[in-house]
């Protein structure tokens, strides 16, 4: 009987052994699937993916911008505020490559900054980008040029530490200005021509460069590369576009301007729209609409919007519009998107399908580029 009881006690201690092993193993693995993270006297630095920038990390919180979503009115086209930043970052990795700098959110530009540089000037502070009120009530008002900014520094390790070593700032300028004539009254809209916000945005930028480079901790000659944003109209469906850059090697000087290539366009395209940028992007996405209407009755209407560089689509982001009564309604309709989305649709850059209610958001179908096959999530 004791030769028994000293059996079951090895027995349970060697299963324990094993559950404890393989614990140990199972969380060294998932450890080694993580993404890397490695500290630098309170800061983490972390690898998402190939091709994206490390980010940094302080005392384990995501470190923000300092200044983030100021914008100089409340006014202004919703979607403009993803596509502005995310669309700055892509073009920051032409002038810093991911492999070497690190990117950190804008720290040197504090909101009471920016919130004087987007002000209007006055007879007392010409530290505002915008011009000075005239007084005027109608088109030959000064309207406000200057939207919104947005810092994003890039970062090098020395040793220990991290330095700054070059800077992205995205002006946003409208290219419709939206007013009141009394406090609490109707809006007016003013339309500002194509080369008045060119010719303003090249007039502010060298003040602009004065003022970043006024700040503690940016180096005389860091690169500062200004790129120039113009926004949709408020009621647009589609966001605006990145139209011009220049970079400051030192003091306030700047290279020559460059034109960026980036368009968006809105789909199913206006008969006024004449222009050849997404026209058979355009015939596949009514050919997708009318599809899904045929096979669904309660579609209340689908619109995309598809971005463009250099006359190439990169992204693609629709939205179906419907009214459902039943799960199973959604689930089928949603996997019938998907089939119609494969046939129709363009595959050679990513697409994002919505598709929603008046109220809310039932289901989102995801398909990266070159892939076969969209993952459909319902909510």
């Amino acid at each position: 009987m004791l030769k028994r009881i000293k059996l079951r006690t090895w027995l349970l201690i060697g299963a324990a052994l094993l559950i404890i092993l393989g614990a140990f193993f199972f969380f060294v693995n998932l450890s080694s699937q993580a993404p890397s993270v490695s500290k630098s006297k309170g800061v983490q630095l972390t690898q998402n993916s190939a091709g994206q920038y490390q980010t940094v990390i302080k005392d384990g919180h995501y470190l923000t911008s300092a200044a983030r979503g100021i914008t100089a009115t409340s006014q202004g086209n919703a979607v403009d505020v993803k596509d502005f930043e995310s669309g700055l970052l892509n073009l920051a990795k032409s002038h810093f490559k991911t492999g070497r700098y690190i990117f950190q959110e804008g720290q040197y530009l504090s909101s009471d900054t920016v919130n004087s540089l987007l002000a209007r000037q006055t007879d007392s502070d010409s530290t505002g980008l915008n011009p000075k009120d005239n007084g005027k009530t109608d088109s030959s008002r000064n309207p406000i040029y200057v939207q919104s900014l947005t810092e994003q520094d890039f970062m090098t390790k020395e040793g220990s530490d991290l330095k700054l070593a070059g800077m992205v700032v995205g002006v946003a300028m409208n290219t419709q200005d939206t007013y009141q004539k009394e406090q609490y009254g109707a809006n007016y809209f003013q339309t500002i021509s194509d080369a008045d916000r060119i010719a303003y945005g090249k007039k502010i930028a060298p003040k602009l460069i004065k003022k970043i480079r006024e700040q503690n901790g940016v180096d005389k000659n860091i690169p500062i590369v200004i790129a120039m944003y113009a926004n949709a109209s408020e009621d647009s469906l589609g966001s605006g576009a990145f139209y011009s850059e220049a970079t400051s090697k030192t003091g306030t000087d700047l290279s020559s301007w460059s034109d960026i290539d980036d368009k968006t366009v809105v789909f199913p395209k206006e008969s006024s729209d004449s222009s050849s940028i997404g026209s058979d992007e355009n015939t596949g996405f009514t050919n997708f609409k009318n599809d899904i209407a045929n096979f669904f009755p309660n579609i209340a209407g689908a619109t995309a919007v598809g971005h463009f560089t250099n006359s190439k689509l990169t992204s693609m982001n629709v939205t179906v519009t419907t009214q459902f009564y039943s799960q199973t309604e959604i689930q089928a309709f949603a996997n019938y998107v998907a089939s119609a989305a494969v046939k129709f649709l363009p595959s050679s850059a990513p697409v994002q399908i919505t598709i929603k209610t008046a109220n809310e958001t039932q289901a989102i179908l995801v398909r990266k580029s070159n892939e076969k096959a969209y993952t459909v999530t319902l909510l």
